[in-house]
């Protein structure tokens, strides 16, 4: 929704010109009561981002004529929970998450800070930005990976600090009027100095994916390789696709994260949306393992509704459980369990977006 008086105020403050231009301001705030159970501990939270990620967003565009555009984006990440904002990553690595200091996490534009130029060649995105090889990991999951019920795929992943998200990143997406045919390339860097030489690649990345969306089909495959000398390079290979009926839409996905110093994993999903009057069933079914001593696996069943009450505000629930094996012991929504016990988990929540 555009707030046009916001968004004068902010250009008039600034001195910009409003002319040929556009700014949005935009957000979405999702409230969560989250409920954990282990065979260890459980756990009660209000927490925040069961269904859509709780967000704060500027967003703006120019036409700078002969089909061409300018545009920025600029989208933090909220814990409306508590009030705080979410932390950020500098250079792709670990040294470049910072210290966190509790309760004291000032807003950071994490999800996404870009500028770009746009036009009938595709779209230039320079910032940070989501890794493209996250993008199927997120569309063939129903969740939507939030919440209790976002896949185990993701979740047991070994994709490291790059699995979502990239900083200082160059970015290039096909045109959108190619038959259905969508694809995007990115390249990042660590900004590590030439001395030591051993680490100069750390957080260095290059991702691709392309797909193809025809009529009920979509399906797509994507790539991601991030470097670092200290933990492992980390190549990730997935291909997702869906099929809509009409009463529901399908879908599966297979994700395979590689460590070149520990180990790997691999994950399934399974899932299926169905449209039920105002709202819609959710459910998916997805594991993943490594190939650590034991093989540690885990399995997960995830079910749930979201109700529409308007176009912006939506209640919803969701029910999650995991079984482990092999050593693992994954579990849900803060709760500890032991080595092959399972976990259950429950979200209800409320989200509005504006």
């Amino acid at each position: 929704m555009k707030k046009s008086l916001v968004a004068l105020a902010v250009l008039a403050a600034s001195g910009a010109s409003f002319a040929q231009s556009s700014v949005t301001l935009f957000g979405i705030v999702d409230a969560t009561v989250a409920f954990g159970k282990g065979s260890v501990s459980d756990r009660t939270q209000l927490t925040n981002s069961g269904y859509n990620s709780s967000r704060l967003g500027f967003r703006g565009t120019e036409d700078l004529g002969g089909g061409m555009s300018g545009s920025f984006w600029l989208e933090a990440g909220l814990a409306n929970d508590d009030g705080q904002g979410a932390g950020s990553n500098s250079n792709n690595q670990a040294s470049g998450a910072g210290a966190a200091v509790a309760g004291r996490q000032g807003l950071t534009f994490n999800r996404r800070s870009t500028v770009s130029l746009a036009g009938g060649f595709g779209e230039l995105r320079l910032g940070r930005d989501y890794s493209p090889h996250f993008w199927n990991q997120t569309v063939f999951d129903p969740f939507g990976t939030n919440g209790v019920g976002t896949s185990q795929v993701l979740n047991g992943g070994v994709g490291g600090v790059t699995a979502v998200r990239s900083s200082n990143s160059i970015g290039y997406f096909l045109p959108g009027n190619i038959g259905g045919i969508y694809g995007q390339a990115q390249m990042s860097f660590g900004e590590n100095a030439s001395v030591p030489a051993a680490a100069k690649k750390d957080g260095n990345g290059v991702s691709f994916r392309v797909g193809s969306a025809n009529g009920p089909i979509n399906a797509a495959v994507a790539y991601g390789n991030t470097k670092n000398a200290t933990i492992g390079d980390i190549k990730t290979t997935n291909v997702g696709a869906s099929y809509d009926l009409g009463v529901a839409k399908l879908s599966a996905l297979y994700n395979n994260d590689k460590n070149s110093l520990t180990a790997d994993s691999k994950g399934f999903l399974f899932g299926v949306n169905a449209p039920v009057g105002a709202g819609e069933i959710r459910a998916a079914y997805s594991t993943s393992k490594t190939d650590a001593a034991g093989t540690p696996k885990a399995k997960k069943l995830a079910l749930g509704y979201v109700h529409n009450l308007s176009k912006r505000t939506a209640v919803y629930a969701t029910f999650a459980r995991i079984g482990n094996s092999g050593g693992s012991a994954a579990s849900l929504n803060g709760a500890v369990t032991a080595a092959n016990s399972n976990s259950t988990g429950y979200d209800f929540g409320v989200r509005h977006s504006f």
